[in-house]
């Protein structure tokens, strides 16, 4: 771990900050992809409150989980499980959750392989931003299908912050809705 982990997290808080904008009333965080400092703190940061949890997996759904979650899944030495949407080519066979609305009220077909995960399998979700949850949540569900173990979602984002009744157990996020600077539109 490096020396200075305890300051990654408001680092990370601040360089997300920093590259976050508003582009027509929607959120935008690509800017942290291409800044090589911020993603690898944002990333670090993502994946520390879950390393001493035993991780297996970390999962990511299409688009923005892929690129944190493949990047997260490196930083802790595990494998990377894709979650994909729609009908894109994916082979073999599969476990399919429809999600519950999200919160532009659409629901989503979301895609999991089934021979990516296991018994014994302890699995993390790692995105850019929950709000309604019901993404994560039918992730859950097809990662306890498979028989893993669902540890947990890491997020930049974190806008279910105090919501009652979140099934999702543990959600960690560096920042919360509230802390965004106000949308210009």
């Amino acid at each position: 771990m490096p020396s200075n982990a305890r300051d990654l997290p408001s680092n990370a808080r601040d360089l997300a900050l920093e590259h976050f904008r508003w582009i027509g009333g929607h959120a935008d965080v690509w800017a942290i992809f291409r800044d090589a400092k911020a993603l690898a703190a944002v990333v670090a940061a993502l994946v520390e409150p879950f390393r001493d949890e035993q991780i297996t997996a970390v999962c990511g759904i299409e688009s923005r989980g892929f690129l944190l979650g493949g990047a997260a899944a490196v930083e802790l030495g595990v494998g990377f499980v894709p979650v994909r949407k729609g009908d894109g080519l994916f082979p073999g066979d599969k476990v399919v959750r429809q999600s519950s609305a999200d919160y532009r009220r659409l629901r989503h077909t979301l895609r999991l392989q089934r021979s990516s995960l296991g018994p014994g399998d302890r699995v993390l979700l790692v995105d850019d931003w929950i709000e309604t949850g019901s993404q994560a949540a039918a992730v859950r569900s097809m990662v306890e299908e498979c028989g893993s173990t669902w540890v947990g979602c890491s997020v930049i984002v974190d806008q279910l912050a105090g919501a009652p009744n979140n099934a999702l157990s543990t959600v960690r996020g560096l920042l919360t809705a509230q802390e965004l600077p106000p949308s210009a539109v």
